[in-house]
C-alpha cells in the first residue's frame, strides 16, 4: 500500500459506538426533559409507552439502560398502585433476561402516598434497580447517573455499523498498521476472491471478517461461521456439508450443511490450520468447484460461496512441514489479511482501554474519568501476548475490583504474580536511571539516606523473588498495597534522583 493510501486512510472521520436509553412510559414531560440530556450527550432515546413494547424492543435490539416513569392523575390512588405494580413486574421481567442492564425508575413523591416512597425506593433497589429518582428532576443529577451508567468517553473508531439501534462491530484504533489493514480489506471487499486473514489469537480476526462481509456485495445474504478447532475429525464434515437421514447413528433427519447455509452469501472457516489433511482434499473440491455431496446422500448440491479463513499459524510453514496441503493454501489465500499484533500498536491501547471502560463501566456502576498514566505505560511497554482479548481481561478486572474514579492497575495487580515480563516491567519503572545504577550502596549504611535504602531493598527483594509482588511484600514485612504505594511512589518522586 502507498503512502498516499495510507494517508488518505488517516483522513476519515473517526465516530464511536451510539449508545441506546430505552425510556417507558407516558409522562410526556419526563420524557421530553431525558430526550433533551440525552441529546447533548449523543445519546440515541427510544420511547415506548408499555410493558409488552418495552420488551419487545429489548428482545430485538441493544440498548444500554432503561428509564421508567409514568404520569398519572393525582386523584387516582388506586391507579398509581397499579402502575408502581406494572413498573416492578417491568423491572422483574427485565432483570430475568438482562441482569446487568441498568434500570431507573423515576416516581412521584406525593403519589401515592409520599411516606411509602422509602419503603418503594428500598424495594425498588433491592430488585434490582439501579437508582429510584423522584420528581422533579435534577438534571445535573441525571447527568451524572448517564455518565455513571452509560460511559460514553471518545474513542478513535477506525469503522463501525449499526443495524436499526443495534452496534454490529466497531473496530477501534489509530495506529497505520490497524490503518492499512482496514484499507485493504475494504478494497477486497466488493470482490469475491477468497480471503486469508492470518493473525496472533486475540487481535480480532474474526471483526476483520465480517467487516469483508458487510463491505461486500453479499452483506444482505447470510454469514456463516465454523470454528474448525472446535471440531473432531468425524463431525467436521457433517457440519460444513450436511447429512441425510440415516448417513450415521443418530442421524435421525437431514440436515443442512454450513456451505449450504452460506449460499450467496460468506462462510467463515476460523483457524483453518487445525482441519486433518483428509478432510483438506474434500474442501479443496468444493472450493474449486463449488459443488457437494451431503454425508451419506448422492445428491449434487451446487453453491456459491465467498470463503474467508483465518489462521493463528503460518500457513506456509505448516505446508513445508507437510501439515496443510500446498494447492489449498493457494486456493484459500486470493488475497492475504494479516493482523498486526497489540505490541506492533502501541498507540491503540489507550482507545481500546476507553473502549471497554464504555462497554463494562456500567455493569460496575463506577464512573472512569482517568487512565493512571502509570497503567498506560506499563501497558505501553508490555508485549500482550493475548493481544486485545488479554488486555480487555486485564481492564475489566481492574475496573471491578478497583474503587474511585481512577483506573489503575494495583487493585488487581496480583493476576499479573505468573507473569514475569509484567513484572519486570513494573519493576523496571521504580528501577534508577543507568548513571544511578552504577553507584554502589556501601554496606555501612551509616550516613545513607532512609529513602535509598529502602528503595534498594524494595528492588532487592524484587530480584530475589523473579518480580513478584506478593512475596517480596512478605518478605519485607509489608502489605502488596504497602508496596505497591512505594512502587508508585519512587517512579514518580525525585527520591530516585542522586544524592
Amino acid at each position: 500500500m502507498i503512502k498516499s493510501e495510507i494517508k488518505n486512510a488517516k483522513q476519515k472521520p473517526t465516530y464511536g459506538r451510539t449508545s441506546n436509553v430505552l425510556i417507558v412510559g407516558n409522562d410526556t414531560q419526563t420524557t421530553g426533559l431525558i430526550l433533551k440530556i440525552l441529546a447533548r450527550k449523543a445519546i440515541r432515546g427510544i420511547v415506548v409507552n408499555d410493558r409488552t413494547t418495552a420488551i419487545g424492543v429489548l428482545e430485538k435490539n441493544s440498548c444500554d439502560a432503561v428509564f421508567t416513569s409514568d404520569k398519572i392523575a393525582h386523584s387516582a390512588k388506586t391507579a398509581a398502585l397499579a402502575q408502581l405494580q406494572n413498573t416492578f413486574n417491568l423491572l422483574a421481567e427485565i432483570k430475568m433476561n438482562l441482569p446487568e442492564l441498568p434500570v431507573v425508575i423515576i416516581a412521584d413523591a406525593h403519589k401515592p402516598d409520599a411516606n411509602s416512597i422509602l419503603p418503594t425506593a428500598v424495594k425498588a433497589i433491592n430488585a434490582g434497580c439501579c437508582d429510584f429518582l423522584i420528581k422533579p428532576l435534577d438534571n445535573k443529577k441525571i447527568e451524572l447517573l448517564l455518565d455513571t451508567i452509560i460511559p460514553n468517553h471518545k474513542v478513535s473508531t477506525q469503522v463501525a455499523a449499526d443495524e436499526s439501534i443495534h452496534n454490529i462491530y466497531s473496530i477501534i484504533g489509530r495506529s497505520s498498521k490497524l490503518i492499512q489493514t482496514i484499507s485493504i480489506a475494504e478494497k477486497i471487499a466488493p470482490t469475491s476472491v477468497p480471503v486469508l486473514i492470518s493473525g496472533e489469537s486475540g487481535t480480532g480476526k474474526e471483526l476483520i471478517s465480517y467487516l469483508v462481509h458487510h463491505k461486500s456485495k453479499r452483506s444482505n445474504a447470510p454469514y456463516i461461521r465454523v470454528n474448525c478447532a472446535a471440531l473432531s475429525d468425524s463431525l467436521l464434515e457433517s457440519e460444513l456439508f450436511g447429512h441425510e437421514k440415516g448417513a450415521f447413528t443418530g442421524a435421525c433427519s437431514q440436515r443442512k450443511g454450513r456451505f449450504e447455509m452460506a449460499h450467496g452469501g460468506t462462510l467463515l472457516l476460523d483457524e483453518i490450520s487445525e482441519t486433518p489433511i483428509k478432510f483438506q482434499s474434500k474442501l479443496l473440491r468444493i472450493l474449486e468447484q463449488q459443488d457437494f455431496e451431503r454425508v451419506g446422500g448422492n445428491e449434487n448440491i451446487k453453491v456459491n460461496v465467498r470463503v474467508i479463513s483465518t489462521t493463528n499459524k503460518n500457513l506456509l510453514q505448516e505446508v513445508r512441514l507437510g501439515r496443510f496441503r500446498q494447492d489449498l493454501y493457494w486456493r484459500l489465500s486470493g488475497a492475504r489479511l494479516i493482523i498486526p499484533p497489540l505490541r506492533e500498536r502501541a498507540e491503540d491501547i489507550q482507545d481500546l482501554i476507553w473502549h471497554f471502560i464504555n462497554i463494562y463501566a456500567k455493569q460496575k456502576q463506577r464512573r472512569i474519568t482517568k487512565i493512571d498514566p502509570a497503567m498506560l505505560n506499563i501497558f505501553t511497554k508490555y508485549h500482550w501476548p493475548g493481544n486485545i482479548r488479554q488486555l480487555k481481561n486485564v481492564v475489566v478486572t481492574s475496573l471491578f475490583l478497583g474503587t474511585g474514579d481512577v483506573l489503575s492497575l494495583s487493585d488487581a495487580s496480583w493476576l499479573f504474580d505468573e507473569i514475569q515480563p509484567l513484572e519486570q516491567t513494573i519493576k523496571n519503572e521504580i528501577k534508577p536511571d543507568a548513571q544511578i545504577e552504577k553507584q554502589q550502596i556501601d554496606p555501612n549504611l551509616a550516613g545513607i539516606k532512609l529513602k535509598q535504602v529502602e528503595r534498594k531493598a524494595i528492588l532487592d527483594t524484587l530480584d530475589q523473588t523473579d518480580g513478584n509482588q506478593r512475596k517480596a511484600a512478605e518478605i519485607l514485612g509489608i502489605s502488596d498495597r504497602t508496596l505497591r504505594d512505594k512502587i508508585h511512589k519512587y517512579r514518580n518522586q525525585e527520591c530516585l534522583q542522586p544524592v
